[in-house]
């Protein structure tokens, strides 16, 4: 098993906390696995990517040119990383953010409005959460028992609030992804 995926979005959408987490509950699963952040010309407001590939293997490279899976949380993302999904991929799309949408027919597009559901949720810190939801489901890479044993460590003392909105918002994405 080798699922390589890129998590794309404006800085401060949480693209590159996606990919970290998915990332340890990967590790915390004993699989290998690479995370590889890329950031634009600005921490908040520009464009930030990571690359992140899980396997059962040794991963030669953590470079990412043909994405198993996307995750696009603004369009500048759609518009690059989608022509890069291999045929038959996934690609996750907060449509809020994604007005132009999408073009591939031969990939499994899953386009949730993201923005709209964190904010009737309570807060927009959750997008990436809902995103992390629908990746769980949607490629069975990584349980999410494993993001939510790292969360609870994470920001279980901090903002249990938030905690219990986060997990919230991953149990919301997976049930989408079931859709």
């Amino acid at each position: 098993m080798k699922v390589r995926l890129i998590c794309s979005g404006f800085g401060g959408q949480g693209a590159l906390t996606i990919g970290k987490f998915l990332a340890k509950a990967s590790m915390k699963e004993g699989k290998e696995v690479t995370w590889l952040p890329s950031y634009g010309p600005a921490m908040r407001g520009g464009t930030a990517n990571c690359s992140v590939i899980f396997s059962d293997e040794e991963i030669a490279s953590p470079i990412v040119n043909t994405p198993d899976v996307v995750i696009a949380l603004n369009q500048p993302s759609v518009d690059k990383f989608e022509p890069l999904v291999v045929k038959g991929g996934v690609l996750i799309v907060n449509s809020d953010m994604c007005p132009n949408g999408t073009k591939r027919k031969d990939i499994r597009v899953i386009e949730m409005p993201m923005s709209r559901v964190a904010s009737d949720m309570g807060s927009m810190k959750i997008v990436n959460m809902l995103a992390i939801g629908i990746f769980i489901e949607a490629t069975k890479v990584v349980k999410h028992e494993s993001v939510e044993e790292d969360l609870v460590a994470f920001m279980g003392e901090k903002n249990p609030d938030l905690l219990e909105l986060n997990m919230q918002a991953i149990k919301k994405g997976m049930e989408f992804a079931k859709e």
